[in-house]
């Protein structure tokens, strides 16, 4: 791909001008005739019976048109996921559960009756955390778990045994994944180290809080929802069967999203399409920051006991691990991918990995970017850091004697497909941070590896060429990262054109070409196949309409420069435009110049990174300064390298601050931060610049050699900070975020 005229270039964004300019539309410009406004009246106890609800105040409200409850709505439903929830009626599980709905002609008018609703709650015992969940009587689903798929669970799980019974309780699930005896591995080691590494929750912290209009259709059971989506199948999924629609009565029409990082799938788009089903009229509901951060999905809380063990030579010869992973009241599935990777960074012939998914009174989490993996990474990284350590042996050096490649087992046992860890730990050992890590007063350098599996499913695209020369990709995506400016330069590449003559048209879910959801890594691999394949016919069409033109063959017509020429006749051409237009009126001719491509990928492109961190530890408050970063990734073969860069920018910081910066905190089991002046998170100033690395082995898999590029990068930053740390202070942190205080504390105990 070295002499390709677009690929492999850096260009600008697409859809930037749009965005800058304030000209890009959100859901939150959605305005249609007629439209109400919706607010939700939210729990403030994590566990509450609800006694009686007096709506009267509410509804004496100047432009109220209806106060809704779990009664008016849910229709006999049980919830098992947070997007299939509607309204709670009886009982609340969680602070934060919608109880009721007030919808107003405006946003202030619903905004005010909401805090008339009087609510009677008789306040119950709460399961406030996942240490409670396991030791205490108190179940959060006496009568047993509401049931569902999960939404991660079967995406790498590979071979795990269930352990289970009859006796209920708040531990929802037990897997484990295991190969050879870690037991007898970890007993006969020359050294084991062994440690507890815990992590707050997280919130993804996207600037645009969840959004959503409903506008009911023509007849009974019809509704368009327009909404801030990574996701429109799903989300079509999910809002029929919450509601007991037909698929194709939901239309879904995505709008520009002002951040998701694994969070816009839905959860609130079913209650507002009831309520927009019930009133008969539109209806738009935008949560406020503080609904947002207490009724959505965040990133779970973990603690993660790690045993690791090596022989005399620093070869990695047993891991046993127990991760219990804090769901709130809804099973999730972050276990087999916390799995997967905890167990497959390292070869190891011995390992045991337990997982428990813990039920408590706390909202439910959902997916950040790299979901679990930034977790897992934290505890397996500051261990392996720690066994450098203890044997006396570089840091990196153990990393690359040890590093798994294409052929070894994952953590569930299912083999790698060829992978560029170790490339990219060879390029760390040559970057000039490492080899300057020489020790400074109260600084120090921190390593870390991460990596990603990625997801990869069935796409669809359409390309056509109108008579004006435009080109114009019909796809369903839904672009949040940039990822249909590539899908720009595939098809510029493939004709011979400008990129700008590339129009991308979305679709709605009626009208738009299956793509899968923009998470887990996935889109660009999944749907450049598709449009490559759309594109290579729309090029074999205009060929043979060329020759036609031309009275030539096939063979020697060339595309270049938005025009098809035989190849050695100068001055000589005919545009794309015009060869659309043959196409269209030539009687008995081949019709417009249209084209599907379908693409289904056979494996994955796992992305691989390295990533240094050097820190400043203040010795007498504990402060902890990040001075420099590398994150080092393998994208396989960069399809545009600035939209790659900044996808590695801001993974990067993503991982740093979970690092040093976010948690969500909880007072008798209601968040106490549900804000952003209360939720630490950084700002420019507190970030410090980030070199990009880019390493580039092409994927047996993805097209054109990419592999995928938005996780991997979030996954190594909290890790690297701690092991930056434990240089600069020789202490080890093993709960995030390691806030001031916390670094402080351990000195004082060094000491």
């Amino acid at each position: 791909m070295k002499d390709t005229v677009h690929l492999g270039k850096r260009r600008t964004i697409i859809d930037g001008p749009q965005k800058v300019s304030g000209k890009a539309r959100f859901t939150a410009d959605v305005a249609l005739r007629g439209m109400l406004h919706a607010r939700p009246v939210l729990s403030p106890y994590p566990h509450a019976r609800i006694r009686g609800i007096d709506t009267a105040a509410a509804l004496a409200q100047p432009g109220v048109v209806a106060v809704l409850t779990g009664q008016d709505l849910n229709g006999g439903r049980t919830a098992h996921s947070r997007p299939s929830m509607l309204l709670a009626q009886d009982e609340v599980r969680f602070a934060g559960q919608p109880v009721a709905v007030v919808v107003a002609d405006t946003e202030a008018q619903a905004a005010d009756a909401a805090a008339l609703l009087d609510i009677d709650y008789e306040v119950l015992d709460s399961v406030d955390d996942a240490e409670q969940a396991m030791t205490d009587e108190r179940l959060v689903w006496p009568q047993g778990v509401p049931q569902a798929d999960s939404s991660l669970a079967s995406l790498h799980g590979g071979d795990a045994s269930v352990q289970g019974d009859e006796t209920r309780s708040n531990v929802d699930e037990r897997r484990v994944f295991a190969r050879g005896d870690a037991a007898a591995a970890l007993a006969a080691a020359h050294v084991v180290v062994e440690h507890t590494y815990t992590n707050a929750r997280v919130h993804q912290s996207y600037l645009e809080p969840h959004a959503v209009v409903a506008e009911p259709g023509m007849r009974p059971g019809q509704v368009t929802v327009y909404t801030s989506t990574q996701g429109q199948y799903a989300v079509r999924s999910e809002v029929a069967s919450a509601l007991g629609l037909r698929e194709g009565d939901v239309r879904i029409e995505p709008m520009t999203v002002g951040g998701g990082f694994g969070a816009k799938y839905g959860i609130v788009d079913a209650l507002v399409v009831a309520v927009a089903l019930h009133v008969d009229r539109p209806v738009r509901m935008i949560l406020s920051r503080s609904e947002d951060m207490l009724t959505t999905m965040p990133a779970p809380s973990t603690s993660i006991r790690v045993r690791l063990g090596a022989d005399e030579s620093g070869r990695i010869v047993g891991l046993d691990v127990q991760a219990v992973i804090e769901n709130g009241v809804f099973r999730f599935g972050h276990a087999g991918i916390l799995a997967t990777v905890i167990g497959g960074i390292y070869r190891c012939d011995d390992v045991h990995i337990e997982t428990l998914e813990v039920l408590t009174n706390r909202s439910p989490v959902g997916a950040y970017r790299a979901p679990g993996v930034p977790q897992a990474l934290f505890a397996l990284e500051s261990s392996v850091d720690e066994l450098a350590r203890t044997l006396g042996l570089d840091p990196l050096e153990l990393r690359l004697q040890n590093a798994v490649e294409g052929g070894d087992p994952t953590g569930t046992g299912r083999p790698w497909p060829d992978i560029g860890l170790k490339a990219c730990l060879e390029r760390a050992r040559e970057h000039p941070l490492w080899q300057s890590r020489a020790e400074r007063p109260h600084e120090g350098v921190g390593l870390a590896v991460g990596g990603w599996p990625g997801g990869f499913s069935p796409a669809g695209a359409v390309c056509r060429v109108d008579t004006d020369g435009t080109v114009r990709l019909h796809v369903g995506s839904v672009d949040i990262s940039g990822v249909h400016s590539s899908m720009v330069l595939i098809v510029a590449e493939t004709l011979g054109i400008d990129p700008a003559t590339v129009e991308i048209v979305q679709g709605n879910t009626d009208a738009g070409p299956y793509a899968p959801a923009s998470g887990g890594s996935q889109v660009t691999i999944s749907l450049s196949g598709a449009v490559l394949g759309a594109s290579q016919q729309v090029r074999e069409q205009l060929l043979d309409l060329a020759a036609s033109h031309f009275e030539a063959h096939r063979d020697d017509i060339e595309l270049s420069e938005g025009q098809a020429r035989v190849r050695g006749v100068a001055g000589q051409g005919v545009t794309l435009g015009q060869l659309a237009q043959r196409g269209q009126r030539l009687p008995g001719g081949p019709g417009p110049v249209v084209a599907e491509g379908r693409a289904a990928l056979k494996g994955g492109a796992p992305g691989f990174t390295a990533q240094l961190v050097r820190v400043r530890v203040d010795p007498d408050t504990g402060h902890v300064t990040p001075l420099e970063a590398v994150c080092i990734q393998d994208v396989g073969y960069a399809l545009n390298p600035l939209l790659v860069e900044g996808q590695m920018h801001g993974g990067a910081a993503q991982g740093l601050s979970m690092g040093l910066y976010e948690g969500l905190h909880f007072e008798s089991g209601t968040l106490s931060n549900p804000n952003f002046l209360e939720y630490v998170f950084p700002t420019a100033s507190d970030l410090p610049p980030i070199d990009a690395v880019l390493v580039e082995r092409p994927s047996e898999h993805g097209p054109f050699g990419a592999r995928i590029v938005g996780e991997p990068p979030i996954t190594a930053g909290a890790a690297a900070i701690a092991n930056a740390i434990r240089a600069a202070a020789d202490v080890r942190v093993t709960s995030l975020p390691a806030t001031s205080e916390q670094v402080w504390r351990l000195m004082q105990e060094r000491n």
